[in-house]
């Protein structure tokens, strides 16, 4: 069942709760796109503490991870970021853990509410490895700052550097402090915003139950193809070697017009089929962007030519960009 941590910073002026899987954080404190503008400047921070934060510990812990990841792990240098997945046995995505081993202690944290079923399925794996895994969400509570940020690193928090910004594993007792010295605060609309610019796919928005690395462009990023065997590998490598994905993730610049933003599942057709068409795929996030107006990621099927214009809904012309290849 998921749980919401709610954070202390909804109490700030102008704080908007946040709905669905980023409920217990603020979606946004005022103003959208002056928040997108403070965090593409690389100023501010965004409130993430809804997310769930486990710890590895354990001499070998790196090499026991390396068994059950997609990402080789065994070798990880501290503070070099990296991301995995979890596989189910068919190779379908069950867990995406953004990962950071400081020397000691190896820090992820994970889709709001996922912490728990992650935790069980790790302690299941735990055989004769001497590793101690816990769920540290009540304590620990994580702030990005953009990539450009110049603020400092608080003393003793651990941080996961990467392209688009560092992830802080920040003493949850310490959030409110944080904010007053690291301000202004940006809600997690803007930080959305960025996300599907970036095309980053995120777990239960652009997955479903059957989503295969291959269709949203990890292999490589979170999934090392010279590993060893881990729980659904088998399809990783047949896929990989042997055919392509069903389907793949599309980046859609949508007509200016819309008024309303399509919500996740949203059907994506031909736009040549016209609104009785049939699906070819679904709208997976869309948001208002501060340059770039109405975009979206979405799923579609792998034959859907690259250079069709689709419809969105009832009546939502779509451009398309290529982010997984046919």
């Amino acid at each position: 069942m998921l749980r919401h941590t709610k954070s202390p910073l909804l109490s700030l002026p102008g704080a908007v709760p946040a709905e669905g899987p980023d409920e217990g954080v603020a979606a946004h404190y005022g103003d959208l796109f002056r928040e997108q503008r403070t965090l593409a400047d690389g100023s501010g921070f965004v409130d993430l503490s809804h997310r769930g934060v486990i710890t590895v510990t354990g001499p070998g812990r790196l090499a026991w991870l390396h068994l059950l990841l997609t990402q080789h792990v065994s070798e990880l240098p501290p503070h070099q970021a990296t991301q995995a997945l979890i596989l189910s046995p068919h190779g379908h995505i069950e867990h995406a853990l953004y990962l950071v081993d400081d020397g000691e202690t190896t820090w992820a944290h994970v889709e709001p509410g996922t912490q728990d079923d992650l935790v069980a399925y790790l302690e299941s794996m735990k055989f004769f490895y001497e590793v101690e895994v816990a769920d540290r969400t009540a304590d620990i509570a994580v702030a990005y700052l953009p990539a450009g940020s110049i603020a400092a690193t608080p003393e003793g928090v651990v941080a996961r550097e990467t392209a688009y910004g560092r992830d802080l594993f920040l003493p949850r007792e310490r959030l409110a402090e944080f904010a007053a010295e690291h301000g202004p605060a940006v809600g997690v609309l803007a930080y959305e915003a960025l996300r599907v610019e970036g095309h980053r796919p995120r777990l239960g928005l652009e997955t479903d139950h059957r989503t295969i690395p291959h269709e949203l462009g990890l292999i490589g990023e979170a999934v090392h193809l010279q590993k060893g065997c881990y729980r659904g590998q088998e399809t990783v490598a047949r896929v990989h070697n042997l055919g392509k994905p069903p389907r793949r993730l599309v980046f859609l610049h949508l007509d200016g017009s819309v008024v309303t933003i399509p919500g996740h599942g949203t059907p994506v057709r031909l736009a040549s089929d016209g609104p009785e068409g049939r699906q070819l795929g679904f709208v997976t996030t869309a948001v208002r962007h501060h340059e770039l107006g109405p975009i979206a990621l979405a799923l579609v099927k792998r034959n859907v030519p690259v250079d069709a214009t689709l419809l969105v809904g009832e009546g939502t012309a779509a451009s398309q960009e290529t982010v997984v290849e046919p």
